[in-house]
C-alpha cells in the first residue's frame, strides 16, 4: 500500500470518528479510483448500505438515451479580438461529468426512498474535482447536507 493511500485512509478514519449516518439522515460516502467513482448511502446504526451508485450505472443509462444531459456550465470569460470578453462555457472532463451524473442519480434514488437529507463523507479525499462534482450533482438532485 502506498504512502498516499495510507494518508487518505488516516484522514478518512478521522472523518468517520465525527460523522455518523442514521436511517433518517444517512451518510453519503464517496470513493474514487483512478478510473471510476462510487457513491453510497449508508445507515451506520444498522451497518446497512441503502443505495449504491457508480459511474457504471451512469454509462448504462447514457447508452439507453442518446441525448446526454447537460451539466451545469462553468462560466469563464474568453477574450475575443477587439478586447471584448464573452462569457463562454468551459466543459468539464469526462470523469468529472460522470461524477456529476453519479451525484444526480444517487439523489434520484434517495428521493424514491423519501430521503432528503444526508451527511456528506468525502472519504479522506480533498473536496475538489470529482468529489465536489458528486456533491454538486446530489445538491442539484435535491439532497441537502
Amino acid at each position: 500500500m502506498s504512502i498516499k493511500s495510507q494518508k487518505r485512509q488516516r484522514r478518512h478514519k478521522k472523518i468517520r470518528a465525527r460523522i455518523k449516518g442514521t436511517a433518517k439522515r444517512p451518510r453519503l460516502c464517496v470513493f474514487k479510483s483512478s478510473q471510476h467513482i462510487y457513491a453510497q448511502l449508508i445507515d451506520d446504526d444498522k451497518n446497512n448500505v441503502i443505495v449504491l451508485v457508480s459511474d457504471f450505472d451512469v454509462k448504462k443509462s447514457s447508452k439507453q438515451s442518446p441525448a446526454r444531459i447537460a451539466t451545469p456550465a462553468r462560466i469563464a470569460t474568453q477574450s475575443v479580438a477587439g478586447g471584448q470578453s464573452v462569457a463562454g462555457v468551459v466543459k468539464r472532463g469526462n470523469k468529472e461529468n460522470n461524477s456529476f451524473e453519479v451525484g444526480k442519480l444517487i439523489a434520484e434514488k434517495a428521493k424514491e426512498l423519501k430521503i432528503t437529507e444526508v451527511v456528506f463523507d468525502r472519504g479522506g479525499f480533498v473536496f475538489h474535482g470529482r468529489i465536489k462534482a458528486v456533491a454538486d450533482g446530489a445538491r442539484e438532485g435535491g439532497l441537502k447536507f
